[in-house]
């Protein structure tokens, strides 16, 4: 594969992180959504998979296969969060919660940037709500087609760029 189309492609893994990041904040705002811990997590996720793909797209050699596979891992923590979002919302009503006890990692992670910077990592919801279901499929749903978009793309990228030099 060529440089150009390897770099056109991070660039836009880089450019649908963004734009991802930034639907899920204006569509919080714009339709008075309450985000969970879980949907703030994926919106971190892309916020992180955007400026390592756009360092891939910039970089060469070694230094895009670690930011690229640094854009796969995130998005593969994405697409397990998104799953296990997806699984949470397929229960029935009231029988699962994704607020238990004792916070997890993710939960510390997400209350922390939400004392820090409350417009954009506040937590308010449940995990286990569809709040907002778009031609069939809720907010999660689409967020695990995304992530593992990205991941098999990142991923294809980096077996591709196997034979480039270091």
């Amino acid at each position: 594969m060529n440089i150009t189309s390897t770099r056109s492609l991070w660039l836009l893994i880089a450019a649908a992180s963004a734009a991802l990041a930034l639907a899920s904040i204006l569509l919080t705002e714009w339709l008075a959504l309450q985000p969970c811990h879980l949907c703030i997590f994926q919106r971190l996720l892309y916020m992180l998979m955007a400026p390592l793909a756009l360092f891939a797209a910039l970089t060469p050699g070694l230094a895009r296969r670690i930011s690229g596979a640094l854009t796969a891992l995130a998005a593969a923590g994405g697409a397990a969060t998104a799953t296990y979002q997806t699984w949470l919302q397929a229960q029935p009503a009231g029988s699962v919660s994704c607020i238990g006890p004792d916070m997890g990692p993710i939960e510390r992670l997400v209350e922390w940037l939400g004392m820090q910077l409350p417009s954009l990592f506040m937590a308010t919801g449940f995990c286990e709500d569809q709040a907002l279901v778009i031609l069939g499929l809720s907010l999660a749903q689409w967020a695990l087609v995304c992530f593992l978009l990205a991941l098999l793309l990142s991923l294809w990228l980096l077996v591709r760029s196997r034979g480039e030099p270091r």
